[in-house]
């Protein structure tokens, strides 16, 4: 039998050799195998390098993955899924690209490809405008009637949705204790539950699992990553597990250098858990391994001076290698800027950084760019402009922004209240109306790879 009948023949593009590397973590490998077998024009092949696109945290990657999965679209309804994620994902959507998604979605679905159904709810949650006529709950509920799994899950994100989470504990551990062995979300799900009943032997039968399925490749890294944030949560009403959750990140760093940014950020929240020099090192390890988070937390401890000599340039120079990924690196660019700790102050490059954090969800941004206008600091005073962003700040409950308010509405002309009402809806429309506090509960399912 020739070599071009078999799997695995060296030198030739193997998708079993690029799905298991992508298991352990080995993404070059995957890639090399991937491309390969896309060239010729292999749908999955096309689709897989368009999970790898996407999952990168390169918001600059998201058209190269869209292009991927197009390609591939005609002949798999797996890209069709993927593709409707995508797009239902990207900040600032379009009216049609929400349509486009959520028909690519529920096309999907109607041909069995259920990997759309978490995305589909999700979608519904966070545009209810989107099909003002459809309960969420109702389409769940048709779905779980059919006995689709991963309608199980979508029901867990309806409830974070409606912040009923804790009210439904027995039945969330329930229903991934069923689907752990499918969806390796549950993992995440499950260590969420523990932590939260403080139940430390099921936490611990868990976490052995979860090792096992990793060493097996059952799991990747990233689900570890994942669970190992969860246990560190600070947004969790209930003690972190730093310990389980530092040895977790230990465990995948070598193979996986994704973690070491997370142990830094972990070590940079909770300095008892190790030294100033343990958590450079880490950040120096995720650096050299191009990961941006590594990058953003160098320029924070720049800009605050609090584990670093405060050093503005230098600071500088680390958040502009992390802003093409990390809206909070936009953030504190802005802050430099705005503040003038370059030596002047910069108003332009301020506002385009603030503006791109918040455009990109960054909380705290609006309410900077709400100061800045109010301020005469650089830049002349616009009580319009800061009673938009204002306004913006106070969707996310943000009380700073709220007595702002206060202050600048008692002065503001009709001219200027239609010109803010004008302007704030302008705005709103550009960020497609997300509740932010609804899409915060949602977010912890949509962790890195959990809805693919």
């Amino acid at each position: 039998m020739g070599c071009g009948l078999l799997l695995g023949c060296a030198g030739l593009p193997d998708q079993q050799l690029a799905r298991e590397a992508m298991a352990r973590g080995d993404s070059e490998t995957a890639r090399q195998n991937y491309e390969a077998l896309a060239g010729k024009g292999y749908a999955d092949a096309q689709t897989a390098l368009g999970d790898m696109a996407a999952g990168s945290r390169d918001p600059s990657r998201v058209a190269e993955a869209e292009s991927l999965y197009r390609q591939a679209a005609p002949s798999s309804v797996r890209a069709q899924s993927r593709l409707g994620r995508l797009l239902s994902r990207q900040g600032g959507a379009s009216d049609d690209q929400l349509k486009e998604a959520e028909s690519l979605l529920n096309q999907a679905i109607a041909q069995g490809e259920y990997s759309a159904v978490v995305p589909l709810t999700t979608l519904y949650l966070n545009y209810p405008q989107l099909s003002p006529a459809l309960d969420p709950q109702q389409l769940v509920d048709g779905w779980r009637a059919q006995g689709i799994g991963e309608a199980e899950l979508a029901q867990i994100l309806i409830y974070r949705s409606q912040g009923s989470y804790t009210a439904h504990l027995a039945e969330i551990e329930a229903k991934c204790q069923a689907q752990l062995a499918l969806q390796d979300v549950c993992y995440l799900e499950l260590a969420t539950v523990y932590r939260l009943r403080q139940q430390p032997e099921a936490m611990e039968q868990l976490l052995t699992r979860l090792r096992g399925a990793y060493a097996a490749s059952l799991v990747p890294p990233t689900r570890v990553e994942s669970v190992a944030l969860a246990l560190a949560d600070p947004s969790i009403p209930a003690p972190a597990e730093l310990s389980l959750a530092k040895a977790l990140l230990d465990e995948i760093a070598p193979a996986y250098p994704g973690a070491w940014a997370s142990l830094a950020k972990l070590l940079y929240d909770y300095p008892a858990l190790g030294g100033t020099e343990e958590m450079l090192g880490d950040l120096e390890r995720g650096r050299g391994a191009g990961d941006s988070r590594a990058e953003l937390l160098t320029g924070r401890l720049y800009y605050d001076g609090r584990l670093l000599p405060m050093d503005p340039h230098l600071a500088e120079a680390h958040l502009l290698r992390a802003a093409a990924e990390q809206p909070a690196a936009n953030y504190y660019l802005g802050q430099l800027y705005r503040r003038g700790l370059l030596g002047e102050v910069r108003p332009q490059d301020a506002l385009d950084r603030l503006l791109l954090a918040a455009r990109a969800g960054h909380s705290t941004a609006d309410l900077a760019l709400a100061q800045m206008f109010s301020e005469s600091l650089g830049v002349k005073v616009d009580r319009v402009n800061a009673y938009v962003f204002a306004r913006m700040a106070a969707s996310r409950a943000q009380p700073e922004a709220t007595r702002l308010l206060a202050t600048l509405e008692p002065a503001m002309s009709a001219a200027e209240r239609q010109r803010a009402a004008q302007l704030l809806e302008e705005e709103q429309g550009t960020r497609q109306v997300v509740d932010p506090v609804r899409l915060a509960r949602i977010q912890p399912l949509q962790n890195g790879v959990d809805l693919l």
